[in-house]
């Protein structure tokens, strides 16, 4: 009974250890096969480096470079000759591109500012350090391969001469004609001058008003001496009539001279204009002086619109202007360097529409003048020059003295095909400076009525004078 074993200790497994620890010989057998086939395989490998490494070498020699396998050369295969239909391909491409227009660069409304404003200050520079005009053409940068001009400049017609010049030669022309004037007509001459010449128009009102006073005590008291006489160092003479310039010669004209009278209850002697004798004989002249001195207005010369007509051309669009469109005064260069300080300081804060839209118009009257270009219906272009702030309606009288039946209806057509209605708005007003390409369209009631009738109509609706001298835009 002893040496049985407990069913009870049988029972809760106490004989199971000896199951557990038993040593398994098949795994390790497993573990045995796998070792010697990783032994194996390395031995396999280390063969096959070795068998690749080349012969040896003892380490008492220098080492040596592998040498390098030749290599092949590959002969290039010949290229085919394009056929004949590539051929023809390509030489229409190049034929298109050819006729195609060139890009134009960028012309922004930023782009034309900023070379506006590097010109002005390059000019004025080379004004301060009185450099003559061939001295300024020697430093400016060399323009040679640019486009030529779509004008070679702005011009003025002289009323008095008729003779057309260019706008920096304008002033010393209207001198010289009025100076010639001076032996046909003195008194109107000596008026052009005193209108023409003295630019603060407020002092020439105060001038004149006091001239014609002096005129009037004349006329209405003749036998009165003291009103036939003005002293030339008056307060008063001097400071509203000496500082004029023509004022003297105008006295001269109508009849005064210079005498050196003695100060009444004076010792010393005084300069005066004295009224000469004759002229109280013609006091009714004096009075037609007065009122041609009052209602004059400055001589201006006309601006030359430079009238030109174009074949049609894609290069209708183009536009290269010289510096006339953009030469600003002294007063404008001053002005615009302010109104940088000021863009500087309003880029920091925000801006509503209507400010944005009152300060793009304000940069647009900075140009004094536009060349315009209306295209017709067939092609044929119109060009002229205009001030910047001539009102719409002028264009529209240009284009219709320029047609053969001026009473034919049309609107033109701005950029985007927008209809410029107002006629009474100024070209800055409307964006169209220094430059732009308007449209024109017909009636097209009127023209469907014309058709109608039957009627041969021209070739074209320019006048004849016209069409005989039209040019090829370049």
């Amino acid at each position: 009974m002893g040496d049985r074993p407990d069913p009870a200790n049988d029972v809760l497994g106490m004989r199971r250890p000896l199951l557990q620890h038993r040593p398994s010989r098949v795994p390790t057998r497993r573990r045995r096969r796998r070792k010697s086939c990783a032994r194996l395989a390395e031995e396999i490998k280390a063969d096959l480096k070795f068998k690749t490494a080349g012969p040896g070498q003892k380490l008492s020699e220098p080492s040596r470079v592998p040498k390098e396998k030749p290599k092949t050369e590959v002969t290039p295969k010949p290229r085919q000759a394009p056929t004949d239909e590539a051929q023809m391909a390509a030489a229409a491409a190049l034929a298109r591109m050819e006729l195609k227009p060139k890009a134009k660069l960028p012309s922004s409304q930023e782009a034309i500012k900023n070379q506006v404003r590097k010109e002005l200050m390059a000019e004025a520079a080379a004004s301060e350090k009185g450099l003559s005009e061939e001295e300024k053409d020697l430093t400016s940068p060399d323009k040679e391969g640019a486009a030529a001009p779509s004008v070679s400049g702005v011009y003025f017609i002289c009323p008095l001469t008729g003779a057309v010049v260019k706008k920096d030669k304008k002033e010393k022309h209207l001198r010289e004609a009025i100076q010639s004037y001076f032996s046909v007509d003195p008194v109107a001459a000596s008026i052009m001058e005193i209108h023409t010449f003295n630019k603060d128009r407020e002092k020439v009102r105060v001038g004149v008003e006091t001239m014609a006073k002096y005129l009037d005590n004349i006329y209405l008291h003749p036998e009165e001496e003291k009103y036939r006489r003005i002293k030339l160092q008056n307060k008063v003479f001097q400071e509203r009539i000496s500082c004029l310039e023509g004022i003297h010669r105008f006295f001269q004209a109508i009849g005064f001279e210079t005498k050196t009278l003695p100060v009444p209850g004076q010792e010393t002697t005084e300069e005066y204009y004295v009224l000469k004798e004759e002229m109280l004989t013609k006091l009714e002249d004096l009075k037609d002086y007065k009122e041609q001195l009052l209602s004059s207005e400055p001589l201006r010369a006309q601006l030359d619109r430079q009238l030109c007509v174009f074949k049609p051309s894609p290069e209708a669009a183009r536009f290269e202007l010289p510096n006339d469109f953009y030469n600003l005064t002294a007063e404008e260069i001053k002005r615009e360097q302010r109104l940088r300080t000021e863009a500087v300081e309003k880029a920091s804060m925000l801006r509503t529409r209507a400010m944005r839209e009152k300060e793009e118009q304000r940069e647009m009257r900075k140009y004094n003048y536009t060349l315009m270009r209306v295209r017709f219906p067939d092609g044929y272009i119109l060009q002229g020059t205009f001030y910047a702030r001539e009102s719409v309606s002028a264009l529209y009288n240009f284009v219709r003295e320029a047609l053969r039946d001026d009473w034919l209806p049309f609107e033109l057509l701005g950029p985007g095909g927008l209809k410029l209605t107002d006629e009474n708005l100024a070209f800055n007003e409307c964006g169209l400076v220094p430059s732009a390409l308007l449209t024109l369209a017909w009636d097209a009631a009127v023209m469907a009525d014309i058709q109608a009738s039957g009627e041969e109509q021209p070739a074209s609706p320019l006048k004849p004078e016209l069409l005989s001298r039209v040019q090829t835009l370049s």
